[in-house]
């Protein structure tokens, strides 16, 4: 079981089991134990679509939001972008953790490999972007000329 904070101060477990599976597939109409099915696959719709993301991770964790009486829509108000990286890195290692533990290496790898993926294009944007000189490309569209690319 993973853990992550909202903004609201309140720790959410996730935890993937077969009930929550089920909940996933029945609400989301998503499952989660064929990440690489769909075209995209679903590892790929989940990394390319926070509301996805969200979603999923909300009937995650559906049976404490319950239990505390927050709705979905509560639930979406106290995930900023810090608590949806949370989020992402928690759902992730227990997505690894129950391919692991069930012997499904494969999955267990895939599931890896695309939080890596999504760190490293974090890092890569992060960097080139850092390698523009603001000023210079302001200056240059200003007087006409070409952006460097």
């Amino acid at each position: 079981m993973k853990t992550f904070t909202d903004n609201a101060t309140r720790v959410w477990t996730i935890s993937l089991t077969i009930d929550s599976v089920k909940r996933v597939r029945d609400l989301l109409n998503v499952n989660l134990l064929e990440p690489e099915s769909g075209n995209p696959p679903l590892l790929t719709r989940i990394a390319s679509d926070e509301i996805l993301l969200c979603d999923i991770i909300f009937c995650l964790v559906k049976p404490q939001a319950d239990a505390l009486g927050v709705t979905d829509s509560q639930f979406g108000q106290a995930l900023g972008g810090d608590v949806i990286l949370a989020a992402q890195t928690a759902f992730y290692e227990e997505l690894i953790d129950f391919f692991q533990k069930r012997g499904r290496t494969d999955r267990a790898k895939a599931a890896l490999t695309q939080q890596k993926m999504i760190n490293m294009a974090i890092e890569a944007v992060t960097n080139n972007l850092s390698q523009v000189d603001l000023d210079k490309e302001l200056v240059k569209i200003m007087s006409g000329g070409q952006s460097i690319p």
